[in-house]
């Protein structure tokens, strides 16, 4: 693990340094959705501003080898909230709850009881819990209900596809829908074949009054200007910059002509934008801005150093030219193979920031290999409550490397997803192998099922160049991680894990 001498320096003094008991540190977690690793000043981005998320970095420790839970939405932030990986974790893909059979119209797969070990673990510690953002973990009155899985507050959007549409009708007050003065529309549309493409009125009945991500940050404030006198963990999933396409104009006249622009008409499954690069990159810079006002409030009052900031995102950015976005012209995945969707590291390698001032040494940089489900006993250790650490996890506090002391590298970090075809993939070190068509079409031959390939990210970091074939024996030690992670799921089946069709599916 490199890092620099400072954070040695400062590690020596932390060794012996206590963390605070009596006085509990606070938490903000922030998590952006489909941002990619390349989409932040602080990772290398030219295009888009980001000052306050990259003022975080140089306050704090940029992780360059962090993993989200998965390659899409809910089931990453299962992983998160669980502390285990997706081989053992309830939720491994998105799945609307309808699609199960039960009686909810709006919301994913609920969790079971006591199953998000983060926010109750830290509700039995004695933080007050607030959500403000995007869930997808259970409709409101199921088993995966915000409210039913330690939080005490929540704000936003209950499901996914509601958060498609930044100008929704309704968000969620607790258990209780809040109605928004926006008409109501699809986010999912074409532009009509007798609009001017060009013209700014054609896109007019795409927007609204009330922007959802400005009413959840400002429901995100409150909660911290009335909880500032305990222990509060603030969850901040924000839906920036997912899908559709769609910021306030005070925003996109930030970057009103900076980029060639060709209109998106929609078509994949998303709402038209004149102008998309510049929505892209204001849909980021809107959402740093919330971000900044967040560690302003902490600052204001006086609980900078009593408060741990985290940032990172929920899965890799979209495929290029998906419902308008740009990828390629952002260099959204930093160069990395693969998208949203993929387990090549552009799919789920991601940002991770964390600042704790007085305690994490500003300025440093960690290249240890970490992952969602680390960040449970990791918070755990800082704050103070190393021993509430649940057992029957997959997570590592990472807690010694944020303080700058030495620690052993991560074993190995496992991922899998039945969808995209089905998926798995192993880290060992800087090996790599990826496992693919494990839920294939009726086209794809059983002879191709699983291949398992492999690459060296040290010195093929963009993984172009499969290396299975000169290094049998690595490709057998992580072949075996592979099948020895994975538990069976009738729910979320992976069918063909040693090239035969195993589990029924559901």
């Amino acid at each position: 693990m490199k890092m620099s001498v400072l954070g040695m320096a400062w590690g020596a003094f932390f060794a012996v340094a206590p963390i605070w008991a009596a006085d509990k540190p606070n938490v903000v977690f922030v998590i952006a959705d489909d941002l990619g690793y390349g989409d932040l000043g602080c990772y290398g981005q030219q295009k888009i501003r980001t000052p306050n998320i990259d003022r975080l970095a140089a306050e704090g420790m940029r992780l360059t080898a962090h993993y989200s839970g998965h390659n899409v939405c809910a089931p990453s932030r299962c992983v998160l909230m669980s502390g285990k990986h997706p081989g053992h974790a309830f939720i491994r893909d998105n799945k609307q709850a309808k699609a199960l059979g039960l009686p909810f119209e709006e919301g994913q797969a609920p969790v079971p009881e006591g199953e998000l070990k983060l926010p109750l673990s830290f509700k039995q510690a004695g933080y007050t819990l607030g959500g403000f953002g995007k869930w997808g973990l259970g409709p409101v009155g199921s088993t995966g209900d915000p409210l039913k899985q330690g939080f005490d507050r929540f704000f936003g959007f209950n499901c996914q596809a509601v958060a498609h549409n930044f100008y929704p009708t309704h968000l969620w007050d607790n258990a209780k829908p809040l109605a928004l003065a926006n008409p109501a529309f699809s986010a999912h549309q074409k532009l009509p074949g007798d609009a001017d493409p060009n013209s700014p009125a054609s896109y007019s009945r795409y927007s609204g009054k009330e922007y959802a991500p400005d009413l959840i940050a400002r429901q995100a404030l409150t909660f911290l200007q009335e909880n500032n006198d305990r222990p509060f963990f603030l969850y901040f999933p924000t839906t920036v910059p997912h899908l559709a396409l769609q910021v306030p104009e005070d925003s996109l006249a930030e970057y009103a002509g900076k980029f060639p622009e060709e209109p998106y008409a929609g078509g994949r499954g998303y709402l038209p934008h004149r102008t998309p690069r510049a929505a892209y990159a204001a849909m980021i810079t809107r959402m740093d801005r919330e971000v900044g006002r967040l560690m302003n409030k902490v600052k204001e009052l006086g609980l900078e150093e009593k408060t741990i900031f985290v940032f990172t995102s929920d899965n890799g950015p979209l495929y290029n030219r998906l419902g308008g976005t740009d990828t390629d012209f952002f260099n959204s995945a930093a160069g990395f193979r693969g998208r949203k969707g993929s387990y090549y590291e552009g799919g789920f390698r991601v940002p991770g920031i964390v600042r704790w001032k007085g305690k994490i040494a500003p300025g440093t940089v960690s290249d240890r290999v970490t992952g969602f489900e680390d960040w449970l006993p990791t918070l755990l250790e800082l704050t103070g409550h190393k021993q509430a650490t649940p057992a029957g996890i997959d997570g590592i506090s990472f807690a010694p490397t944020l303080l700058g002391q030495a620690q052993e590298p991560r074993p190995f970090l496992y991922r899998e997803s039945p969808g995209y075809g089905g998926q798995q993939c192993a880290r060992v070190g800087d090996w790599k192998a990826v496992r693919q068509s494990l839920n294939p079409g009726p086209k794809v031959k059983q002879a191709k099922f699983g291949a398992v390939e492999l690459y060296n990210l040290a010195t093929d970091p963009a993984e172009t160049v499969d290396v299975a074939a000169q290094n049998p024996e690595v490709v057998a030690r992580l072949s075996a991680i592979m099948k020895e992670q994975h538990t069976r799921s009738e729910i979320w089946p992976i069918r063909a894990l040693d090239g035969t069709i195993n589990v029924k599916s559901p």
